[in-house]
This record gives structure tokens, sequence and C-alpha cells, in this order.
């Protein structure tokens, strides 16, 4: 229900309010009248004498009828009042219910977003690991073949702008060839360490990939990236023995600054709304505002939940949970949309 519907039944039903307690107010000044007429009949009775007594018979019957119709309009007032209340106190729900899943929708539509991006790029480190120029570097490491690896690598991060560098290392964390080699300092660097390559190094096939959550990676002057890798494989082979691992580095920052940027949000909505990618430790990884990015937590209670909408205060955080997409199943992410 849109909010123009909800505000039109808002407004009718104050509508008919006002109508009722207009009518009810037209039938107490008859009812007024009514009991002057009553009032001025007892007295011309009295007036009279024996022979005025039936008329003030009458006259009293009058007022007994004037009280019940004046007990009756003000039973009335209270009910028909009640009733409307009610059904404005409805609409108002039904207004907030729809706002609400509107805002969980535009949460799952940002983590979609993201969801099928990442997706793609857990086929490019698959594809690429199996590429000759870089199974021959990992298979010798000479110089030569280093060096080819390097422009190969090059080659693609021109076509693929979406990535800040790739890495190609031997099976001891040592990177032998990178794509930005003028850029970055990274050739001849050990990353054994790094999460993303000791869980690399221990996949089973080329089928397999690792995702690593967003962080900011030193040897690429602290940007903010999200690491995909997977081991290259004699001969390329999906089953062929590791011989290296195969880094890829998503720029972050300013791919899901368009996702939470672009959420359709209306002026009024984005004046009061903050549109945020969190992890699964409900730590923002992109903010609409900028704000918070590997520094501020989101609390809200899923109750077990997949999406749903939290109510503090005035303040409403709608969210919705990674769904994955194809073989990439996510990492436990939400879209998240906070409106005060």
């Amino acid at each position: 229900m849109t909010d123009v519907s909800i505000s039109n039944i808002t407004h009718k039903s104050q509508s008919a309010r006002d109508l009722t307690i207009n009518k009810v107010g037209q039938i107490r000044a008859i009812n007024r009248r009514m009991r002057i007429l009553a009032l001025n009949a007892l007295i011309e009775a009295a007036r009279a004498g024996e022979l005025g007594r039936g008329f003030a018979v009458v006259s009293q019957e009058v007022r007994a009828i004037s009280d019940e119709v004046e007990g009756l309009s003000l039973a009335l007032e209270e009910e028909v009042a009640a009733e409307i209340d009610a059904l404005a106190t409805m609409a108002g729900e039904i207004a907030q219910s729809a706002q609400g899943q509107r805002l969980v929708d535009l949460s799952l539509n940002a983590i979609e977003i993201i969801d099928r991006n990442l997706y793609e790029r857990t086929c490019d480190v698959r594809w690429w690991a199996t590429d000759s120029a870089i199974v021959d570097c990992a298979g010798g490491a000479e110089a030569s073949a280093c060096d080819y690896a390097a422009s190969r690598l090059a080659v693609i991060l021109r076509a693929y702008t979406v990535y800040i560098d790739l890495w190609l290392c031997d099976m001891n964390g040592t990177v032998l060839a990178s794509g930005r080699r003028d850029r970055y300092a990274v050739e001849g660097r050990n990353v054994a360490d790094a999460g993303w390559f000791r869980s690399a190094a221990k996949l089973a096939t080329g089928d397999d990939f690792h995702a690593e959550d967003v962080r900011r990676e030193p040897l690429l002057d602290n940007a903010l990236v999200a690491t995909y890798a997977t081991p290259v494989r004699m001969r390329g082979e999906a089953r062929g023995k590791s011989i290296g691992v195969l880094a890829i580095h998503f720029d972050w920052e300013p791919q899901a600054r368009a996702v939470v940027e672009g959420v359709r949000l209306t002026p009024e909505e984005r004046a009061r709304s903050r549109v945020l990618l969190v992890d699964a430790n409900r730590r923002v990884i992109a903010s609409s505002d900028g704000q918070g990015v590997l520094e501020e937590r989101i609390s809200f209670d899923t109750k077990g939940r997949a999406s749903g909408v939290v109510t503090s205060g005035n303040r409403t955080t709608a969210f919705h949970a990674t769904p994955g997409y194809e073989t990439y199943r996510g990492l436990g992410w939400y879209g998240v949309i906070c409106q005060n």
C-alpha cells in the first residue's frame, strides 16, 4: 500500500469523524430545543391548573424522551469516534508495516547487487589461476616467466578496473608477480601470515576459492579490499598439485559506495537515512554517509530471521541477510537501512 493511499484512508477517517461529530451536534441542538419547549409546556400547564394536567404529563414524557435521545447521542459519538480512531490507528500500522517492508526490500536489493558482483570475482580468480602464464610462473618461478605473468596480470587490470592489484604467490607466500608492479612494490614480499593465503593454500580443488572479509591491505597503501584467492595448480588442472596461490584484490570502497548511494530513496528519506553493508559481526563495511567504515558496529536483533524490521523509539532498522548467488554463498553480510 502506498503512502498516498494510506494518507487517503487517514484523511477519510478524520472526515468521517468530523461529520459524525457534526451530526451528533445537530441532534443535541434539536434536543435542547425540545427540552426548552417541554419546560415551557410545564410552566403553562401549571398556570392552567387542573385543565393543564394532561398537557403536563405529555410535557414530562417529552423530557424523558429528550433524556434518552441525549444518552443515545453521547453513546453514538463515543462508539463511532472509537471505531474511527481504531481505523486511523490501523491505517497508521499498515503504513508503518508497508514502509518497513519497502526498506527491507531495498536492503535486499543492496546486498544482492554486492553478491552478484562478488560472485563474478570468484569466477575471475578461478579462471585466471588456470592461465598458462600464471601456471608457468608458479611452476618454475624463473625471472622471465614471472615478468611475463606480471605483464598478463597488467593486461587483466587494464580491462577489469574493479581491482586494485592481482598477486601471484609461491607456496611459501612470496609474491612472484603482480599486475601493478610500477605502483606497488609487493614482488618479493612474503604474505604467508595473511589469512587469505593460509586459507587458499588448503583448498582441495581448482573449483574452490577463499573469500576474505573487507579489510585494509598494508601493501596496497592501506586501501580497502575484498580479497579472493585460490591455488594455482599444476597444468591448470582442477585436481592438480598446488604450486602457488593467486590473489585478486577487489577495490572495495568505490564499488561498495556506488551500491549504498544508489539505493532508491526519496530526497526526504535520504536526509534521515543511512544505507549500510555490514559483515557477519555487524561491523560497517560500507555506508552511504561515508562514516564508521570498519570502525562502527550496528546493533539489531534478527531473532533468527533472515530479514525484518526493528523499531526502537523513533529509529527503524530494516535488514536483509545475504542470499548469496550461484556458487558464492556470501559471508554472512547484511544490507541495512537505518531511518529516523
